[in-house]
């Protein structure tokens, strides 16, 4: 890179790297960066892994700062979306989950038998399942200690995932204060029995809002 380029080139990076969104741009489709031992930036095309050229350079700077009223203080929406995105999941990753296996032991069946039940149960939106690397979690929060549905969360989970709504999604709503509920958390307020119909019909609004959205 010239100088000019290479000064676009730090500025970007720096500016990325205080919003703490440097780690996203790949996930967004972006070129990256990194630094060398001298702290020198290289910017690399995600198709071909070469540098970027200054005009390639001068396009991803409109395009990093293209929201907004005021372009220099404008910020990539689309990498705080991926930001908080990873945060949320990191957070739902640290909670208590099952794979088919230790649900398996929690419900003193085979696995076989408790992954045929958890398709099964997926199938009827009965039973919330998120898809990760490769495999599956049942999150633990839905679950008596049996291993077994809530009773009470079956007429929530229907709607959110019925209206195929992302299951990280589904997990996050269910488990974090909820505007729609006046900041409870969706599941501990559907303990009250007094209280699961306007859990349930929450969830059915959020549904709808999700299906009008895909």
């Amino acid at each position: 890179m010239h100088d000019d380029s290479a000064t676009t080139g730090e500025r970007l990076a720096t500016w990325l790297e205080g919003l703490g969104l440097a780690d996203h741009l790949a996930n967004a489709g972006l070129p990256s960066f990194e630094r060398d031992l001298g702290g020198l930036v290289r910017w690399r095309d995600p198709g071909t892994g070469q540098p970027l050229t200054a005009e390639q350079l001068a396009d991803l700077d409109r395009v990093l700062h293209q929201d907004g009223d005021d372009p220099a203080h404008a910020v990539p929406l689309a990498l705080v979306q991926l930001r908080r995105r990873a945060q949320v999941r990191a957070a739902l990753l640290a909670s208590a989950w099952h794979t088919y296996a230790s649900l398996a032991a929690v419900r003193g069946a085979s696995e076989n038998a408790t992954r045929f039940a958890v398709h099964k149960a997926a199938e009827r939106h009965a039973l919330l399942v998120v898809a990760h690397d490769g495999g599956v979690l049942v999150p633990a929060f839905q679950l008596t200690d049996a291993g077994e549905l809530r009773p009470e969360l079956g007429a929530v989970l229907e709607p959110l995932l019925a209206a195929r709504m992302d299951p990280w999604q589904v997990w996050s709503w269910l488990t974090q204060p909820a505007g729609l509920l006046g900041g409870d958390v969706p599941h501990e307020l559907a303990r009250d029995a007094a209280e699961v119909d306007v859990v349930r019909h929450a969830a059915v609004r959020l549904a709808e809002r999700a299906s009008a959205g895909s």
